[in-house]
């Protein structure tokens, strides 16, 4: 298990941990960065706008956030193991990690995680039982990080799937003037 206190430092100097297919924990800094844009330029793609017109489902907040992170977990391969669960799920104790969920009929669908720190979320992980479910809150997540004034959402790497929301890579120095910029803001993703 990594320490709270090591964990958030990691984050603050811009890296963060991955199980390794062997053993072990890895600590990665991305060059380029793979950033969200929580402003105008986040893109909501049009099949995501006729579900989301469509309703059925409601977003909860950190409802079942151990339970997320497992189902982010279930793939061919991963990244988080056990270590990493016990380690996030002390930070989401502490009130650091958060998960954002879609419910539907009663059972979770779908959802997300990651740190929240100043003005800064640090996504982790998705994942979806239910057609569109992440979509969901992705886009859930950008529309709190809007309202509660955060001005960052690091997705790490760039993937085709996020690059269909706006997604884009910076530069690893361009993604640490703006950490710096935000991470020491007083921004609250819950309360």
């Amino acid at each position: 298990m990594i320490s709270a206190r090591y964990l958030l430092n990691a984050y603050r100097q811009a890296a963060f941990p991955m199980a390794l297919p062997k053993g072990g924990i890895g600590w990665f800094s991305p060059d380029p960065r793979a950033i969200l844009p929580i402003d105008d330029e986040f893109h909501i793609p049009h099949g995501l706008k006729r579900a989301l017109k469509k309703g059925g489902f409601e977003i909860r907040v950190d409802a079942g956030f151990e339970t997320v992170m497992r189902e982010c977990a279930v793939r061919d391969e991963t990244w988080i193991d056990e270590a990493i669960i016990a380690s996030y799920v002390g930070l989401h104790q502490l009130g650091c990690a958060h998960s954002v969920e879609v419910w539907i009929g009663g059972e979770l669908a779908g959802g997300l995680y990651g740190v929240a720190l100043g003005g800064v979320f640090f996504g982790e992980s998705m994942f979806h039982k239910v057609r569109d479910a992440s979509k969901f809150a992705l886009w859930a997540l950008v529309l709190r990080l809007r309202e509660r004034g955060f001005g960052l959402l690091d997705v790490q790497w760039l993937t085709p799937h996020l690059a269909t929301f706006g997604a884009k890579e910076i530069s690893r120095a361009e993604y640490v003037r703006r950490l710096a910029d935000w991470i020491n803001r007083p921004c609250r993703f819950v309360g």
